[in-house]
């Protein structure tokens, strides 16, 4: 059963945070794509609730132009300041340290306040609760550390969650260099017409990696990508390409880490590697 499963809850608080084109083995074009959100929409209950991020365009006009009979709730980023590493969200004066950073983890728990409220939960103790909130599992997930070095494993493989997951590390430690890592090997990211969404999705890192297993185009039955497509489709020449995890992992040995972040990111297993294991070897 193919169809989207969010056109059967026929909701009272529907919640959308963004679109981004995914699944293209099921949505073959992005039009097709966006039109299962209008259908969502439009099967929320009459005079329920519509929440939605105005930052994405392509969604506020989505949202703006549908004739559904919802109270529309549009959310943007929170009040917000970033000290010594620690984001805290400011409301009434008053500062509440986050265990999450990142504009897309604002943006999220600003959607998550604007569903309290439907719910008629008080801010205040919304605020207070959302302190000791520790991210949703797999994202950004500190594995190592010491006083020099961060490591990050993060779920993230679309072009999207790639950009806000690189852009979060970048953001919270503007004085460090990052290195970042994407491991593609989902149906959509091995494709290549979607894999020109890449676009741009790595420039914010210092030194930026895309690895993709040789065995994955064997198991997929697909011709492999060279390091020049890669570069091409990311439109970044100074992309480094490995399709090998041990020299991808080589490499990331005789790399010198001082005041540096490393995020390693994929929905995968980098060919299998205990990702622990090997942030203890390099701190």
């Amino acid at each position: 059963d193919r169809r989207p499963k969010f056109h059967l809850y026929q909701a009272n608080i529907g919640l959308i945070s963004g679109i981004a084109w995914d699944h293209i083995n099921v949505f073959p074009t992005f039009d097709i794509y966006l039109q299962q959100f209008a259908v969502f929409i439009d099967t929320i209950q009459s005079g329920g609730e519509l929440i939605y991020c105005e930052q994405d365009e392509i969604l506020k006009n989505l949202a703006e132009n549908n004739l559904a009979n919802v109270h529309k709730v549009a959310y943007n980023l929170p009040d917000h300041r970033i000290n010594n590493g620690v984001t805290n969200l400011i409301y009434q004066d008053e500062a509440y340290p986050l265990q999450v950073f990142g504009n897309h983890n604002l943006l999220n728990i600003e959607a998550a306040k604007a569903v309290c409220k439907a719910l008629q939960v008080d801010e205040i103790q919304f605020y207070k609760a959302i302190s000791s909130f520790k991210g949703a599992a797999k994202r950004l997930e500190l594995i190592g550390k010491n006083a020099t070095l961060n490591i990050y494993k993060d779920f993230a493989h679309s072009p999207s969650k790639l950009t806000a997951t690189i852009d979060a590390v970048k953001q919270q430690f503007q004085d460090r260099k990052l290195i970042a890592c994407i491991e593609l090997h989902t149906f959509s990211s091995l494709n290549k017409s979607f894999l020109q969404e890449y676009k741009g999705a790595m420039d914010a890192a210092d030194v930026a990696i895309v690895f993709i297993d040789e065995h994955t185009f064997v198991q997929k039955n697909m011709e492999p990508y060279s390091a020049v497509q890669v570069k091409e489709a990311f439109k970044n020449k100074d992309i480094i390409f490995f399709n090998q995890a041990e020299m991808l992992f080589k490499y990331f040995k005789s790399l010198n880490y001082n005041n540096t972040n490393l995020l390693l990111m994929s929905s995968g297993t980098f060919a299998g590697t205990d990702l622990t294991k090997f942030a203890e070897s390099i701190l």
